[in-house]
């Protein structure tokens, strides 16, 4: 009998429990879920025979290092922030580790500790960070094979909301942490385009989104993601002229979030009182007003738009110009935003999602030019197993099966961009309709 061990049990466990559930019997595992809340465990893992729930403080290394110690394989959905603790849990007590959380720069610190203990902390091993890192790198190393030179990469990733269930003027729903949406591009963009570096600051990274095609949807819009950079010499394209990372959204998610940014309502700072103070007050306190002019009339003079345009409609929507008293106690701007999310964006039970992932490539192959377009949708089924649920989780679970069955000898800090990790896992990912259409142009 082999033990997984999960910590965390939100909205991106789901699917992935289900997996491990289902191969369960077959694979002989036992997998104990690991969270502070045991109802949402049960919730996910009802009474089945191969699970245990752990409700715990994973803060506490009194309860969780036993779990750890005990354990055959680690996979953490915690928020990032967390993953460290965990990781050092690991190495100390010799257990690979599966996140589909980036890598940052404490984890990089123990990358020596990592090889020499001759484990495997597989970081990124999501949908983005994961499923893009593994279609392009299959992509890009066929090309290459084939002797084609890649000038111009470009890859778009977004959870969204399906067209059926898109009825709110802001054309988005949450199907993952809401906290990372209201600090998502906090941190500005940086990419290559054309040969020039390209830094857009975060106060004007919504409002410069442009707008792609995509077969069967029509037009996203989409804004480049944090430090594509990063990934040029991952990918081995570090010489190309061109090469992003973006994020896909619904066109009027864009301009009404470039409000919202404008407005200084994403702080994550600096905390204030909010007992007492109303949701306009809120709204109104960054910028200059006018007493005799109400919410929605001065900021829609300060955003230079008519108080009837879709951008007052859109945050009208979410509460946030009229006289309620907010009352979360002490809180920084971004908390007030993400209990607004929370409440106003929130996903019904009957609501989808649909994930939208699509690669553009342009190389030369025997003096001539091609473009290779590569695109995936996935439409979730449900408010709890959503498409972001799936793409996110079953890569983890398929990669954990892997590894559990011997069939990973790969050690070390790694990202899945090696053929090994990539093709099995693509590879069983589309029995699960997770699979990409290609064209040429």
């Amino acid at each position: 009998m082999k033990h997984v061990l999960l910590f965390g049990a939100g909205k991106s466990a789901t699917v992935l429990i289900d997996y491990l559930l289902a191969n369960a019997p077959r694979q002989k595992w036992h997998i104990t879920v690991a969270d502070n809340d045991l109802m949402l465990i049960k919730s996910k893992i009802g009474k089945s025979y191969y699970a245990t729930a752990a409700a715990i403080d994973v803060k506490d290394p009194s309860v969780r290092q036993p779990l750890v110690k005990e354990t055959d394989l680690v996979i953490s959905l915690l928020p990032p922030a967390l993953h460290i603790t965990v990781a050092r849990d690991c190495l100390q007590f010799g257990k690979n580790l599966l996140t589909a959380s980036y890598v940052d720069p404490e984890i990089r610190q123990l990358e020596k500790e990592i090889e020499a203990a001759g484990l495997l902390f597989m970081y990124e091993m999501g949908l983005d960070p994961g499923i893009d890192h593994m279609s392009a790198m299959k992509l890009i190393q066929s090309i290459e094979k084939k002797g084609g030179q890649i000038s111009c990469f470009r890859s778009y990733c977004g959870g969204l909301i399906s067209p059926e269930s898109n009825d709110n003027p802001w054309q988005y729903k949450i199907s993952w942490n809401a906290r990372n949406i209201v600090l998502a591009g906090s941190s500005g963009a940086i990419y290559r385009e054309k040969g020039k570096v390209k830094e857009v600051p975060y106060e004007h990274l919504f409002d410069q989104s442009k707008t792609i095609q995509v077969p069967g949807l029509g037009k996203l819009a989409w804004y480049p993601n944090r430090d594509s950079l990063n990934y040029t010499d991952i990918y081995n394209l570090s010489n190309i002229p061109t090469f992003m990372r973006a994020t896909l959204r619904y066109p009027d998610f864009c301009e009404g979030w470039s409000a919202i940014v404008k407005l200084g309502l994403t702080d994550d700072k600096e905390k204030q009182q909010t007992d007492k103070l109303s949701y306009s007050d809120w709204t109104t306190r960054h910028i200059t007003t006018d007493p005799s002019l109400s919410a929605e009339d001065n900021v829609a003079q300060f955003l230079g738009v008519s108080s009837k345009s879709k951008l007052i409609r859109q945050l009208k929507f979410l509460g946030i110009l009229n006289g309620d008293l907010i009352n979360l106690g002490e809180q920084t701007d971004a908390g007030v935003l993400q209990h607004v999310l929370e409440a106003r964006l929130r996903m019904e039970p009957s609501d989808k999602d649909m994930i939208v992932m699509l690669h553009e490539i342009e190389f030369e192959r025997r003096n001539m030019s091609t473009k290779l377009s590569s695109y995936m949708i996935v439409q979730g089924e449900d408010n709890l197993r959503t498409a972001m649920a799936k793409t996110v989780g079953l890569p983890l679970g398929i990669l954990a099966k892997l590894v559990l069955s011997g069939q990973v000898s790969l050690t070390g800090l790694q990202i899945p961009v090696m053929p090994e990790i990539y093709n099995p896992v693509l590879r069983e990912l589309e029995e699960f309709d997770i699979r990409f259409e290609e064209s040429f142009d």
